[in-house]
């Protein structure tokens, strides 16, 4: 299997990344949006250097998708590193509630703060920072308790910045995914590409599935990750420690079973089952 460089710089994501710097001067607090899938691949490297000390809140979203073993290493690790991860899935609403009473009493201390100044009270401006498809718009849509911006689970759908108004506390700034311009690290780009946290046109699908699969195949014996071969083999016949040097023959084979001999077909079947959670909750990076 010939090596391809995944790498997804697009237009939007450029432009957007200009306005950001300029938002950034205006805004009080930050949310940092990660996969909890892969919240290491999703930690974005420039992000401390934008940020230059401004109050941030850590939020790792999609906690469903994750076993609870996976959930409770990640949260002592991030912990013992001083860092407060605010759990939730956008999607269902789950610790949401958390998170918007944390973001106000962040604002209450600011405004208290600007009041000693002699400075008026005012909504705090909060920006939703993070990777492409990570849940910032549907977290933004939980806050809100209505849809005010689009959201799918497709990397790339938020392509300009956009205020949203969240009561008289708080001032929601949704901002489309942004990426390093360029992906060094590659074990990273594969789980983003997995993840579908990144768009389809940065990589090939049959490469990144067949990758997929031999990263299941080390996670296997790991229990935090969640990895079940019975789950492959009942769905597809796959057997993930079979012995055999050519990996793509899992694909072949699975394809014969369920897609005519397809394999781009059954790639494209396994990567969507897994980011539909059908294959069972998966951690693809553990502490």
């Amino acid at each position: 299997m010939n090596k391809q460089l995944i790498q997804w710089y697009p237009g939007h994501i450029a432009k957007a990344e200009k306005q950001l710097k300029d938002h950034l001067k205006k805004v009080d607090l930050v949310f940092e949006v990660r996969d909890a899938r892969i919240p290491i691949s999703t930690s974005h490297p420039y992000l401390q250097k934008w940020l230059k000390g401004k109050k941030q809140l850590l939020v790792i979203n999609r906690k469903d998708m994750i076993n609870i073993e996976a959930y409770q290493v990640w949260d002592k690790k991030l912990r013992s590193e001083g860092k407060v991860p605010w759990w939730c899935d956008a999607k269902a609403g789950t610790g949401v509630l958390q998170l918007k009473q944390a973001a106000i009493r962040a604002g209450e201390e600011l405004n208290k703060r600007r009041l000693n100044r002699g400075m008026k009270h005012r909504p705090i401006r909060v920006l939703t920072l993070g990777f492409p498809n990570v849940g910032k718009s549907a977290l933004i849509n939980r806050l809100v308790k209505k849809k005010v911006v689009s959201s799918s689970r497709k990397a790339g759908v938020t392509r300009s910045l956009r205020w949203v108004r969240l009561g008289q506390d708080l001032d929601l700034l949704d901002a489309p995914g942004v990426l390093p311009p360029r992906l060094e690290d590659q074990s990273a780009a594969l789980k983003l590409a997995i993840c579908d946290d990144i768009g389809q046109a940065a990589y090939d699908t049959e490469q990144v599935a067949i990758k997929f699969m031999i990263l299941l195949e080390r996670l296997e014996h790991i229990k935090e990750s969640g990895v079940k071969s019975m789950y492959l083999q009942k769905r597809y016949g796959i057997l993930l420690n079979e012995n055999t040097k050519d990996k793509s023959s899992w694909l072949l084979s699975a394809a014969k079973r369920h897609t005519s001999g397809d394999t781009a077909r059954m790639s494209q079947r396994l990567l969507d089952d897994f980011r539909k959670n059908l294959l069972g909750n998966i951690s693809l990076e553990l502490p």
